[in-house]
């Protein structure tokens, strides 16, 4: 079983992938657009890879294949992260303007 292993080749960007998606959830707390960026750029190269494992099985290596589909777990986390923090940070934002012009209409 290891030598039909070794034969077989690694998925492309498997590594970029799952590097991406631990990525993504280190920058969540980037105001959440790294993050953001990073989880998209994650699942887009994992659709990629895993069309191309869909289309010969046979070809690729296991490892590989989990790899990518950890990337995309983590990148899907991640961006799913980022837009809530990216929705509270503006909640914030928002809340302390509409805080602000209150105060200033009941001058205070």
């Amino acid at each position: 079983m290891d030598i039909l292993e070794q034969t077989r080749k690694d998925l492309p960007n498997s590594t970029a992938v799952v590097v991406l998606g631990i990525l993504s959830l280190v920058f969540v707390f980037c105001y959440g657009i790294i993050g953001l960026t990073l989880g998209i750029i994650a699942v887009v190269l994992s659709g990629n890879a895993l069309r191309l494992y869909r289309a010969d099985p046979e070809g690729y290596s296991l490892s590989s294949v989990k790899n990518v589909k950890a990337g995309r777990a983590c990148g899907m986390i991640g961006i799913a992260l980022s837009i809530v923090f990216i929705l509270f940070i503006l909640l914030l934002i928002f809340g302390i303007i509409a805080t602000g012009f209150g105060a200033a209409m009941m001058g205070l």
